[in-house]
């Protein structure tokens, strides 16, 4: 199969590259930069090169095809709600090529999008509300629309945490404001979950996507349904060997600033209706004892 993945040399997108490539597949990567392109060629992909603006290359880059799977965003957040525009017209050039066959489409969402229920979530649970509200919808949103127009179209949404070798995700920013701040902090007692995943593990679900083309369309890349928040705090705290501390919540924008909103997130997220319909079986190590592990040496 030969599979166009947009984001090639991101977090997320290259262990897809390399997932892919170690089942037999070939790969065509989109990325930016000549180095992007250099790291890419010598994994032993083809190398296509565009962005999430040039939308003439992100359909050229589709057509030919077997699959695509879609990882590339634009995570600057002091332009948040322009970059999820972004991500719907880049699905909209996808769905163009795409439309009435049966190639599949993966998109890529997150499980933040459902937090705030008083239950854990499912594959069928819907965000309360669409991208007027909540921007990141505009991903969901397009994907549902693709989908409309005959694209076997999918929905990965992963967890708040991808964690794993190079991390610069969420985990990242908690420890630089530990660091910043002086200590490891949760808001209220910290009872709010996350759930996670191991980049590696995430990769293999967007593998199988493709491989099985499941009956199931929306899919939890949760390798972990939802670790408290607090316990998350402790092993930053412990690793950086600083105090780890409760913040009321009329305290908790001083420590986080703009991160509050996701430092405060609550989201249980099963992911037994997306194993049972792929086979997906995480074997990666999870999120605390990989934080132990590998977040707190030289070289991280």
């Amino acid at each position: 199969m030969r599979v166009f993945v947009t984001g090639a040399s991101g977090f997320v997108g290259s262990a897809v590259v390399q997932e892919l490539l170690s089942a037999g597949h070939q790969v065509l990567g989109m990325v930016r930069s000549d180095s992007a392109a250099e790291k890419l060629a010598a994994a032993g992909a083809e190398v296509h090169r565009g962005d999430l603006y040039d939308l003439e290359s992100i359909k050229s880059g589709a057509t030919g095809c077997d699959a695509v799977i879609h990882t590339a965003f634009n995570h600057d957040f002091t332009r948040f709600k322009e970059n999820c525009e972004t991500d719907r017209q880049v699905i909209g050039a996808l769905t163009s090529v795409l439309a009435g066959t049966d190639r599949p489409l993966v998109v890529t969402s997150g499980l933040g999008l459902l937090s705030g229920f008083d239950r854990p979530v499912t594959e069928n649970d819907n965000p309360k509300a669409g991208s007027d509200s909540i921007p990141r919808m505009a991903s969901e949103e397009a994907a549902h629309a693709a989908a409309a127009l005959g694209v076997n179209a999918y929905i990965v949404r992963l967890p708040p945490t991808v964690h794993g070798q190079g991390d610069h995700g969420f985990i990242s920013i908690l420890i630089g404001i530990a660091k910043e701040k002086g200590q490891a902090a949760y808001i209220g007692e910290g009872n709010n979950y996350w759930p996670a995943v191991h980049r590696l593990d995430a990769a293999a679900l967007y593998r199988l996507i493709v491989e099985k083309r499941p009956a199931l369309k929306v899919l939890h890349a949760a390798g972990e349904e939802g670790i408290p928040f607090r316990e998350i705090a402790t092993a930053i705290g412990n690793g950086l060997q600083l105090p780890v501390v409760g913040k009321p919540a009329d305290e908790a924008a001083a420590h986080f600033s703009w991160f509050t909103h996701f430092a405060g997130m609550d989201c249980k997220a099963p992911s037994e209706q997306t194993r049972s319909a792929t086979g997906w079986q995480p074997h990666q190590p999870t999120l605390l004892p990989d934080l132990e592990a590998h977040y707190f040496t030289a070289q991280q």
